[in-house]
C-alpha cells in the first residue's frame, strides 16, 4: 500500500532504479479520454537524466510503453500500465555500498526494517521511482483538462542554497522556466545558480534549494474537512518525493508573525464570484479550494551522494569511510520541477473526482 496514492484515480509505482524497468499502475482513469505514449513522453523528457550539465549524465531516453488500458488513441477505463525501461545500468558502481551505508541516504534504514535492499543505486529510495509518478501524471492531466481547461499548474526553481529568484507569480509563464536549464523563473538568476551547481559538482558535493509552485485558476470545492484537507493531501505529495524536507502552503511559517487582523483574506465580490482581496491562504481555507491560486513551496535537502570521504558503518555495524560513487546530481531542484508538477497534477485530479462522486457536480 506504501506504494500506491490516491483514492478514485489510484496509482501503483513500481521499479529499482537498476532494475529491469520503472513503471506504474494507473487504476480510476475514466474511459475515452484521448492518450497516446507522445502525450507521456513530454513530461518523461523533462525530468530524465543527462538533459543538461548540471544534472546526473546517466544515459537513459526513458523512452514509454504503454502496455494496457488503451485503445485505438483512447482510455478504455481499465487499468493502464505504463512501462520504461533502464537501458543504462551500472550496478558495479555501487559495490562498495553493499556493505556500507551512505550518509543521509535510505540505504540503513530500509536494512534495518526489511532485512535486505537493492543496494545498487538505492533500488526504490532513488528518484528514479518517480518515473512512474510523471507518466501517471501526464495521463492525469488529460482528464483534469477535460474538466477544468482554464486550470494551470506552474512550478520553478525559487531558490539554490541562498540565491533567490526574484519572480512575480503573476506574470511569470512556463516558457521562460523552460528556457534555461535550472527551471528558474528569473533571467538574472540562472548564471549565478548554475555556477554555484556547477562549483558544487567540481568539489564533489551537493546543494539544494527551494521549488515553488502555483495552481492558476482552480476550481472551488476541492478538498474536504479533517482528514480529507486539500493542503493536507498535497504535503503527503510532495513530502513524499525523494530529497524533500519542508512543504509550505500561503504564507507558511512568515504566517506566524502576523496578526489575524493582517493576517485574514478579506473577501469581496467580482464579477459575481466570491475573490479574496489577499490570499495569505494559499487558495484552501478549512481544506477546501476557495477559487484563489493555489501557492505553496517544496524544501529539497542537497543530494545525500557526495563524492568526498565521509564516516559512516558498516552492515556489521563497524565504523568505517565511504566515498560516493556513481551518477548523480550535485542539485536535484532542475528536475524536481515537473515531478512536484506532478504530484500536483495527480492531487487535483484525484480530489476533482472525490468531489464530483460526492457533489455530483
Amino acid at each position: 500500500m506504501s506504494n500506491c496514492f490516491g483514492q478514485i484515480f489510484r496509482i501503483s509505482t513500481w521499479g529499482e532504479s537498476h532494475g529491469g524497468g520503472i513503471g506504474v499502475v494507473i487504476d480510476g482513469c475514466p474511459p475515452r479520454i484521448p492518450l497516446s505514449e507522445k502525450d507521456i513522453q513530454h513530461d518523461l523528457d523533462r525530468r530524465r537524466p543527462g538533459q543538461s550539465e548540471i544534472v546526473t549524465p546517466r544515459d537513459e531516453s526513458d523512452s514509454c510503453e504503454i502496455l494496457s488500458g488503451v485503445f485505438e488513441g483512447q482510455t478504455l477505463g481499465s487499468p493502464i500500465a505504463i512501462l520504461v525501461r533502464n537501458n543504462d545500468q551500472r550496478p558495479s558502481s555501487y559495490n562498495e555500498m553493499k556493505d556500507k551505508y551512505r550518509p543521509s541516504h535510505a540505504d540503513y534504514t530500509y536494512d534495518a526494517k526489511y532485512g535486505t535492499r537493492a543496494w545498487h543505486g538505492g533500488g526504490r529510495a532513488s528518484a528514479r521511482e518517480t518515473i512512474g509518478r510523471v507518466a501517471a501524471a501526464a495521463v492525469a492531466k488529460k482528464v483534469l483538462a477535460e474538466l477544468y481547461p482554464e486550470l494551470e499548474i506552474i512550478a520553478w526553481v525559487q531558490s539554490v542554497k541562498d540565491i533567490e529568484a526574484n519572480v512575480n507569480p503573476a506574470t511569470l509563464s512556463k516558457q521562460v522556466i523552460e528556457s534555461n536549464i535550472v527551471r528558474t523563473a528569473d533571467p538574472n538568476a540562472v548564471e549565478p545558480m548554475t555556477a554555484l551547481i556547477k562549483k558544487m559538482r567540481s568539489e564533489g558535493n551537493s546543494i539544494g534549494g527551494v521549488v515553488q509552485c502555483i495552481v492558476r485558476q482552480p476550481p472551488v470545492g476541492l478538498g474536504s474537512p479533517v482528514f480529507g484537507k486539500l493542503e493536507a493531501t498535497l504535503a503527503q505529495a510532495m513530502l513524499s518525493l525523494p530529497a524533500t524536507k519542508g512543504f509550505e502552503i500561503g504564507s507558511g511559517f512568515a504566517g506566524t508573525q502576523l496578526t489575524g487582523a493582517e493576517h485574514n483574506d478579506a473577501f469581496h465580490m467580482e464579477d459575481d464570484k466570491v475573490r479574496t482581496t489577499t490570499n495569505r491562504s494559499g487558495g484552501i481555507q478549512g481544506g477546501i479550494s476557495n477559487g484563489e491560486n493555489i501557492e505553496f513551496k517544496v524544501a529539497f535537502k542537497p543530494t545525500a551522494t557526495i563524492m568526498t570521504e565521509q564516516k559512516t558503518v558498516d552492515n556489521n555495524h563497524q565504523d568505517t569511510e565511504l566515498k560516493g560513487r556513481g551518477r548523480h546530481d550535485p542539485c536535484v531542484l532542475p528536475r524536481a520541477v515537473p515531478i512536484v508538477e506532478a504530484m500536483t497534477t495527480l492531487t487535483l485530479l484525484d480530489h476533482a473526482l472525490q468531489h464530483r462522486a460526492q457533489c455530483g457536480i
